[in-house]
């Protein structure tokens, strides 16, 4: 009983380390972009700013509006910029309790759903947010004058930026459960057509109402289901070119089972018990 105490407080005091070392990366990183949170917020901004008629600009209705804005713009930077290192510390973390084949799923799964998310607001930030906002301005009635408040557009810009991060992360979605047996090929090409009602109603939910923004989520969303069907054909295939290859079957990913996870944890103890 007092081991397991002992092995649960060192898991906690792990954790909180981690988790320092990871808000302290953020912090100083914040530190340093700081001096140009201005700079980061007119970057952010810019695709609006392109948008507004001539001689018209953004304005700020908070009286330290003005201020928390680009902050926090700043720490959203800051943590972007950091994400690898907080990857590495959640890794690190969790590398030790985990399983050999469970270490080697999980370490590519969260280099791609990075990427990927990363991948996704950058298409919102490059593609999506010109088009909106000049069919907005186009659309917007000649007695209206165009002059969005900051913290709203900030506030706009974050929910596009996780509706189209998490978007692209279809592809991670479908290859994971392909690889860990919990749907076959046949099942995800069946699903095709509810995927795209899907995507079309998730787009009307989180996208501004107007027709083009939810197209350019709900396309993409398509699409990236397609990309995921085409990798799990793939790897099926390659698969059986194994197969035939070496004359022996190699089965497709199958869940341990109780036995071979008591086994693999033994090995483990021993391993921990033999380095004591």
């Amino acid at each position: 009983m007092n081991e397991q105490q002992e092995t649960f407080i060192s898991h906690l005091v792990e954790l909180r380390d981690r988790l320092l070392r990871a808000a302290l990366a953020v912090i100083l990183t914040a530190v340093v972009l700081l001096p140009w949170a201005n700079f980061w917020y007119d970057l952010l901004a810019l695709p609006m700013i392109q948008t507004l008629p001539q001689g018209t600009t953004m304005i700020a209705t908070g009286v330290v509006t003005p201020f928390f804005v680009p902050v926090k713009v700043t720490l959203l930077l800051a943590f972007l910029v950091s994400l690898p290192y907080v990857l590495y510390q959640i890794w690190a973390f969790v590398a030790p309790g985990l399983y050999a084949h469970e270490k080697r799923l999980i370490l590519p799964l969260v280099v791609t759903s990075s990427l990927l998310f990363l991948l996704g607001m950058a298409f919102c930030y490059f593609f999506v947010f010109k088009t909106v906002f000049r069919f907005i301005a186009d659309f917007a009635p000649q007695s209206v004058q165009l002059a969005p408040d900051i913290e709203q557009y900030l506030s706009f810009v974050m929910t596009m930026f996780v509706a189209f991060g998490v978007a692209f992360e279809v592809p991670v979605a479908v290859a994971l459960l392909a690889r860990m047996g919990a749907v076959e090929l046949e099942q995800l090409v069946a699903a095709r057509p509810y995927v795209i009602v899907g995507a079309f109603v998730i787009a009307a939910i989180v996208t501004p109402p107007d027709v083009i923004s939810q197209f350019m989520l709900a396309v993409p969303i398509i699409l990236l289901y397609e990309l995921g069907l085409l990798y799990v054909r793939f790897t099926a295939k390659r698969q059986q070119e194994s197969e035939t290859e070496e004359g022996l079957p190699v089965p497709t990913y199958q869940a341990p089972t109780e036995a071979d996870l008591d086994r693999e944890l033994d090995q483990l103890e021993q391993s921990d018990g033999k380095k004591t």
